[in-house]
């Protein structure tokens, strides 16, 4: 029978522990890398952060969407509407793209309200004077007056609109602007129908409306329908219309001075003018 003093039972141990790690150890290393729950835990764990990542706004990207919803209850166009899908195109759009901002013509003031309410977005209103009075929007009625918004997903931190100085027939045009929460100016308007001579009205409207827009200074961006072909933007603006629309082409446009404009269009089913999208980035 063998006998071990404390001592050499105490380095038998130590030499016995050690052998067991070197055939033991590759084993449970090579089990840890390929264990599935393992690397399953890993994969969660970045492609929370990729998404993270992905989420995360873009502080110099912004977008803006434009439409005219014709949607008084008055104009010849009002009949393609089927009110109230036109509401919800304009609020499909608003949530499939995401927009910063929406710049809405011939538009209702609590059809806008409603509109907001269903994106989280805040807005602006300017009341539009019809024979000398707001216009009550119909069929149906209970919409509110007619006119033009600017809806933002940022706060609205101040908001200014007038009227031109000369108007034809009985509808009064004005401009609307607001300044956002990013100190980004958006601004949207309607001009007259009567052409784009020298001394037409609309041509008074331009003129004026360059004015607004450059002493609006660094990141503004314009959409509206101008009712012309000829731009109104002031010298330091880039240009962009729906040139490629299939109804009446080239009066919407879209003036800024924010970096790398780019336009895209969008048949509209529910107004006679189709959707405008432009995207762009901010100058910091």
């Amino acid at each position: 029978m063998i006998h071990f003093t404390a001592a050499r039972l105490r380095a038998l141990v130590l030499v016995l522990s050690a052998s067991a790690a070197l055939l033991v150890s590759p084993t449970a290393a090579s089990a840890t890398a390929h264990t599935p729950g393992s690397s399953h835990a890993s994969h969660e764990a970045h492609g929370s952060h990729a998404a993270s990542a992905h989420g995360h706004r873009d502080d110099r990207a912004f977008s803006l969407l434009q439409m005219n919803v014709c949607s008084s209850g008055y104009a010849g166009c009002y009949a393609r509407t089927e009110y109230p899908k036109v509401l919800d195109e304009v609020v499909e759009r608003v949530q499939a793209h995401r927009v910063d901002a929406v710049t809405l013509n011939e538009a209702c003031s609590a059809d806008v309200a409603e509109i907001a309410a269903r994106t989280g977005y805040r807005y602006r209103f300017a009341t539009v004077i019809y024979r000398g009075a707001p216009l009550d929007c119909k069929t149906p009625t209970g919409r509110g007056v007619f006119g033009n918004a600017v809806l933002t997903k940022d706060a609205i931190r101040a908001g200014e609109d007038a009227a031109y100085s000369a108007f034809s027939g009985v509808e009064e045009r004005r401009w609307l602007c607001v300044t956002t929460a990013r100190r980004v100016n958006v601004c949207t308007s309607h001009l007259s129908t009567d052409g784009e001579a020298a001394d037409s009205t609309n041509s008074v409207q331009c003129s004026e409306l360059s004015a607004v827009l450059a002493a609006r200074g660094r990141q503004t961006i314009f959409a509206g329908d101008v009712n012309r072909h000829a731009s109104c933007a002031p010298e330091g603006m880039w240009t962009l219309t729906d040139d490629a629309a299939t109804q009446s082409p080239g009066i919407q446009h879209v003036y800024g001075n924010l970096a790398s404009p780019e336009v895209t269009v969008e048949p509209a089913t529910y107004t006679d003018h189709d959707a405008v999208l432009v995207r762009a980035r901010l100058r910091h």
